[in-house]
């Protein structure tokens, strides 16, 4: 009866206060409550970041967008560090640092799953080794296990040419470090936002329930769903209750029947009880 509901993840979606511009037709008090948002956005920037090249350091905070809906995993408190480091225009360390990144997040999925795919062709080239550097590998092995979404393939593979670039000794990255850096970032927010986001099109979410996001119950066995997306997750009936969301109190004590239910069935079920 019950599905996996996520409730842990993280985002930060303040830049859009910045870049959406004030429009005619909105109500004098949309309008200003837009106008103060704006306003706190940037004493919150200038607070975070410091006074020195303030203008630069709010260019730099818009051009990286909003940080991407994701789950909370080892990665988030690692990228948040990259954005700062480019808000901050150390651009070189932010592109180094994404490159870093992607490569411990292939190195992280291939330990923790390799072990859920031994009877696979691929496992003879991953199951003796700590750590992988080589991208090709890992970015193959990932996408033929069928872990990977074909656009994270198509990011990882991006962020992989950029690394090369940055590590290996190249005079231009001297010239043109900060759009270096701001499309590894981008690479690897696609590659969060996509592989471990926590809304969206995904093919193991369920979708039919506003502002609610559940697991799909023939997805729930998969390895990578059941090690990285399920420990962000409560197992939840229909009938459950947010009773806080800071922090996430769920209060559900209903007493379900004794079966299972379609993906659909859940939907119909959880509408029908927030319509009543």
């Amino acid at each position: 009866m019950k599905r996996f509901r996520i409730f842990g993840f993280d985002f930060d979606t303040r830049v859009h206060s910045l870049t959406l511009e004030v429009q005619n037709h909105w109500e004098e008090r949309v309008k200003e409550l837009h106008r103060r948002n704006r306003d706190q956005t940037e004493r919150g920037l200038v607070c975070e970041f410091g006074e020195a090249s303030a203008e630069q350091k709010r260019q730099n905070f818009i051009d990286l967008g909003p940080k991407p809906l994701s789950i909370l995993a080892f990665h988030n408190r690692f990228f948040n560090q990259i954005r700062v480091s480019f808000v901050m225009g150390a651009y070189y360390p932010a592109l180094t640092a994404s490159c870093a990144l992607g490569e411990r997040i292939l190195n992280y999925l291939i330990l923790i799953l390799r072990d859920e795919f031994k009877a696979s062709p691929q496992y003879k080239r991953v199951y003796n080794k700590d750590s992988f550097d080589n991208w090709d590998t890992a970015i193959d092995t990932l996408e033929a296990w069928d872990v990977l979404l074909p656009a994270v393939v198509i990011e990882f593979r991006k962020l992989r040419d950029a690394r090369n670039q940055a590590i290996h000794f190249r005079p231009e990255v001297d010239m043109n470090d900060r759009t270096l850096a701001l499309g590894a970032i981008t690479s690897l927010g696609s590659i969060l936002g996509n592989q471990f986001c926590a809304f969206g099109p995904q093919p193991w979410f369920i979708t039919g329930i506003p502002g609610e996001i559940y697991i799909k119950k023939d997805w729930e066995s998969r390895p990578f769903i059941r090690k990285v997306y399920l420990p962000n997750c409560l197992a939840v009936g229909p009938r459950h209750k947010v009773e806080s969301v800071m922090p996430w109190v769920v209060k559900d004590d209903y007493q379900y029947e004794e079966r299972e239910v379609t993906d659909e069935e859940f939907c119909s079920l959880r509408q029908s009880d927030q319509g009543s």
